[in-house]
């Protein structure tokens, strides 16, 4: 433990730049529930103000995935950018996901499990390969729905219900509903 801690006491009230090269090790650290292995490029752009830091996270990298569909591992492109800010407070509180109250006599900061954090919001909740990507996307949200056929002849008006569907086209076990109206 350690690798991403900063001592923002020794800071001086300016912008630093901290950069990381992030793999297993992260996840052996954080937790592999989401993700287990990867490499990314963390730069970190941390503001040091008099009452509160400001820091601009920006990943770049692979995730290495199973695929929900045939198990087989792939590598998932992750490009993100996240900002938080710590106030200085009298205790410990996350306000929000992107700010946090820590205490006025706090002299380090953790950045390695908001690494994690980012990197495993980045990961979708559905995890294909690619070669099923183009297959979910064709029938991902596309419900259709068909009535007995269509039949040309008797098309009149009177024979139309008030949504422009044909009566003989409804399934007699939903007429008696249409009495209800």
């Amino acid at each position: 433990m350690g690798a991403y801690r900063v001592n923002i006491v020794g800071l001086s009230n300016k912008v630093h730049h901290f950069h990381y090269e992030v793999g297993q090790d992260l996840f052996k650290e954080y937790g592999t529930d989401l993700v287990s292995d990867g490499q990314f490029q963390v730069d970190i752009d941390l503001d040091k103000r008099e009452t509160f830091l400001e820091a601009d996270f920006r990943l770049v990298g692979t995730a290495r995935l199973i695929c929900d569909r045939s198990l087989e591992p792939f590598d998932y492109p992750i490009h993100t950018r996240r900002k938080v800010v710590f106030k200085y407070g009298d205790h410990d509180e996350e306000v929000t996901d992107e700010i946090m109250i820590i205490h006025r006599d706090t002299a380090w900061i953790e950045l390695g499990q908001y690494i994690y954090e980012f990197i495993a919001l980045s990961v979708p909740l559905k995890k294909l390969h690619p070669r099923f990507q183009e297959e979910d996307d064709d029938s991902e949200g596309h419900i259709v729905y068909t009535s007995g056929g269509s039949d040309d002849e008797g098309d009149s008006d009177e024979l139309k219900g008030e949504n422009g569907q044909d009566d003989k086209d409804i399934d007699p076990r939903w007429s008696a509903l249409k009495k209800l109206k």
